[in-house]
């Protein structure tokens, strides 16, 4: 399973609280471990592409690390797909750019498996600023609204003609199930439910 969706909507929350509740294995990013990450959220036009390719090279290292440890051996869940770092790319990097990394992508020969299920989480950009703030991570604030926008005009785009797998698309903008026991366990049952198809989920504070 996958759980998707831009910084600060709880993505890798949900993602814990959920490998937690099953008992299954985890597969996260790391951007913390990523040594461009806060000169690209003071400079991004600097420092787009050495960001970008330390992660491309991050998650090659992962999905190698486990197919040597059989991936199929155990359900697992990850907070963000493979996918998304060419939709990053692609915004972040100029077309010059955007060739060269396409090309090591090439090279790396990366064969991520398809998910059984994704789980797509949506708020709006005003909500995403607001819990961004609250993570209190420094470098973070130089998170603006406007990349916020492409970046989720970018992921509407892709969901929109995603059919690759099972596709849960929840609208996160007034529950809380990283935080909220209630608001974890609806949705709990809502992804035990989905088995196929595309299936929206807009729930209200009750």
């Amino acid at each position: 399973m996958v759980v998707e969706g831009l910084i600060g909507v709880g993505k890798t929350s949900l993602a814990r609280k959920l490998a937690n509740a099953t008992g299954a294995g985890t597969v996260f990013e790391q951007p913390m471990d990523n040594p461009f990450l806060e000169r690209f959220y003071k400079e991004r036009r600097a420092a787009a592409f050495p960001a970008q390719l330390y992660f491309l090279f991050q998650r090659s290292r992962q999905l190698s690390e486990l197919r040597q440890h059989d991936l199929f051996a155990q359900v697992r869940i990850a907070d963000y797909m493979l996918d998304k770092d060419r939709l990053f790319a692609r915004i972040v990097l100029d077309d010059e750019e955007f060739k060269l990394y396409d090309q090591v992508y090439a090279r790396l020969a990366m064969d991520a498996p398809t998910p059984d299920l994704v789980v797509f989480l949506q708020a709006p950009v005003d909500v995403l600023l607001q819990r961004i703030d609250r993570r209190g991570v420094p470098f973070e604030k130089y998170i603006d609204a406007a990349y916020l926008e492409r970046l989720s005009e970018a992921y509407t785009r892709y969901f929109h003609q995603y059919t690759a797998s099972p596709l849960l698309i929840v609208n996160t903008a007034e529950i809380d199930p990283a935080n909220n026991s209630r608001d974890f366990e609806d949705l709990f049952q809502t992804i035990r439910r989905t088995t196929s198809g595309r299936h929206y989920v807009n729930p209200v504070r009750r």
